[in-house]
């Protein structure tokens, strides 16, 4: 999701929760994304996994972005919406994990821990490596460079 403030375009990133990512920043933020199951919509998930990262529904004309391979072997089908979504409604579902390592307990953790507005400089600074292509598509459709 982006949006346009007065002269600046800003994009908003998620921060992925849970133990592993508690103290990571630069490098560690995310476009809000998920699994899509053999068969189902792309787009159509894509609004699922941005809802359930979020806790808004993403309405408006989207616009596909490209299929970006990951180091891990992963692609991640991207698309773009213009909206401004207001972080006081930010809310994301769980997921229950080990933790500590094998202590048997098992703790929840939000599967987002926090969501932000960033302007186009900081987003690339703190977006994960891997998803730094999906940033350039994004800002090369709106005319950004």
């Amino acid at each position: 999701m982006y949006r346009r403030r007065s002269q600046r375009t800003e994009v908003l990133l998620v921060h992925p929760g849970g133990p592993f990512w508690s103290r990571k920043d630069h490098g560690a933020w995310s476009i809000p994304k998920g699994l899509y199951a053999p068969g189902e919509d792309g787009l159509a998930a894509a609004k699922r996994e941005f809802e359930e990262e979020t806790g808004c529904v993403p309405t408006g004309t989207f616009t596909a972005l490209g299929t970006f391979r990951q180091r891990s072997g992963k692609s991640i089908a991207a698309w773009a919406v213009e909206g401004d979504f207001d972080l006081t409604a930010f809310k994301s579902n769980s997921f229950s994990m080990e933790w500590p390592p094998r202590s048997g307990r098992m703790q929840d953790f939000p599967e987002v821990d926090a969501a932000a507005w960033l302007v186009p400089e900081d987003a690339m600074v703190k977006i994960s490596k891997g998803q730094i292509p999906i940033l350039q598509a994004l800002y090369a459709s709106l005319g950004l460079h």
